[in-house]
């Protein structure tokens, strides 16, 4: 049987010939500040800010990794999960779900994070019909396999948005995921023209001389997924009429990274946006492209605002006594035939294998790297009287004990359509392994015997 993949791919060289533009739907900012306002500041605090700040226990933060369909189940499990958990706060029982602070996710888990930023509880009843349980695959297919459309000025990438926008976000957009007790969603793609990692949240639109606000949420959730070559990147235009130059909080962090080559590197290209001749339009796709787990938007937003305590600081927050992160990885370990002949791999196959590689050794390296920056964050915190104590708390498959169930796990594809069968079991194992993992088991446990959280 031919692979879905590489008829995909054969036919997107066949139409690629055909000159495509991308619609672009961002604002530029106006004379004042819109009244609903997509930002970290906003969140936090000032009179738009939707979060009020507290005097708080525990800072919950979520991470959802790419992998399509197969991931927005897995990350949907998880929340379930947290929606069926009950700790003690101000010596009530409460959902961990209500504790959430903040969502980073890229492709597949950004439909996730994207509908419950929208509509909260209203996703454990909507969603699965809405998106999981629904064969969107073959649905834009049928567009893709349409010759009317082959020879259009309008692109694959844009079919899909057409269809987000329909059946899944129906022309939501950023202002819409505003709202009192909703986290801070950080969907997040790539920069294809120079690298970056870019979250769709306002101090990055800023950069942009744009409004966040008014910009679809079906657009940067395709953004987010747009795996390149099989679709076009979204493009967004990078206005001029912002004379006031890059920020003090992107010239403050330049400053900073003289000795910090990973830093200097971030704000660097954040500032190539502001050569406005150059860089008229940015064109983004897969953020697992520069980072699948979600985790690197977390590290550097923290570290861009010179570390843990001046981020707080920043935004008017004060120091948690338990940060927690947990980190939804629906990745898979892939299956390789290829080593059992001496026959030549396919050119797939060697894109597949290629692109594993890079990934796990990537997310290994990601993983290690936010551990020790929550051990960090938290010592920089930490005082004698009032110590931080951080949970890394990691969900993937491999932590499936039986073998055939995990094998089951590593077969479902990375695609846009599952079976009943295989949502369910998603969601049921993303519980198990939640609920089964020591950090998480710790947490509850010291939840429940602290009683005296405070939250937002």
């Amino acid at each position: 049987m031919i692979n879905q993949r590489s008829i995909a791919l054969a036919l997107s060289l066949l139409v690629s010939g055909c000159a495509s533009y991308g619609v672009v739907e961002n604002a530029p900012l106006g004379a004042s500040a819109p009244a609903k306002e997509y930002s970290l500041r906003a969140w936090t605090v000032g009179d738009r800010g939707w979060s009020q700040p507290n005097e708080f226990d525990l800072e919950l933060d979520l991470a959802f990794s790419g992998g399509g369909t197969r991931a927005a189940a897995f990350s949907y499990g998880v929340l379930k999960a947290l929606r069926d958990t009950r700790v003690m706060i101000d010596g009530k029982p409460t959902r961990l779900l209500d504790e959430i602070d903040g969502i980073t996710s890229v492709s597949g888990g950004s439909f996730t994070s994207a509908y419950y930023g929208l509509h909260g509880d209203k996703i454990f009843t909507d969603f699965e019909d809405a998106f999981l349980r629904r064969n969107v695959e073959d649905a834009l297919k049928a567009k893709l396999f349409n010759p009317l459309r082959w020879f259009g000025t309008t692109g694959r990438t844009e079919w899909t948005v057409q269809y987000y926008q329909e059946h899944i976000f129906h022309g939501a957009t950023f202002a819409d995921m505003i709202g009192p007790g909703r986290p801070m969603v950080l969907i997040n793609a790539s920069d294809l023209g120079y690298g970056t990692r870019f979250s769709f949240v306002q101090e990055y639109f800023d950069l942009l001389c744009s409004d966040l606000s008014s910009f679809p949420v079906a657009r940067a959730v395709v953004a987010s997924s747009a795996v390149p070559i099989l679709f076009h990147p979204i493009v967004v235009k990078n206005h001029a009429g912002c004379d006031s130059g890059p920020p003090e909080w992107l010239l403050a962090a330049k400053r900073r990274a003289a000795d910090n080559a990973q830093l200097t590197l971030v704000v660097d290209e954040l500032g190539t946006y502001f050569d406005k001749e150059e860089r008229k339009y940015a064109h983004f796709v897969d953020g697992g492209i520069t980072d699948n787990l979600g985790l690197h938007a977390l590290f550097e937003i923290v570290e861009v605002s010179g570390g843990a305590q001046a981020y707080l600081k920043d935004f008017q927050q004060p120091v948690p006594r338990r940060m927690v992160l947990i980190v939804v990885d629906a990745s898979t370990k892939p299956e390789r035939t290829m080593d059992q002949s001496d026959k030549q791999p396919s050119l797939m196959e060697t894109v597949d294998a290629m692109s594993d590689i890079q990934l796990h050794r990537y997310n290994v390296a990601t993983i290690e790297l936010t551990k020790a920056s929550m051990a960090h964050w938290a010592k920089a915190m930490s005082t004698p009287q009032r110590p931080v104590t951080p949970y890394f708390i990691y969900v993937n498959f491999r932590d499936v004990e039986d073998p055939a169930e995990q094998e089951y796990f590593n077969q479902v594809p990375t695609g846009l359509k599952l079976t009943d069968e295989q949502v369910d079991r998603l969601i049921e194992v993303a519980g198990e392994l939640l609920s089964g993992n020591s950090e998480f088991r710790r947490l509850v446990s010291d939840l429940g015997e602290s009683g005296s959280s405070r939250k937002r």
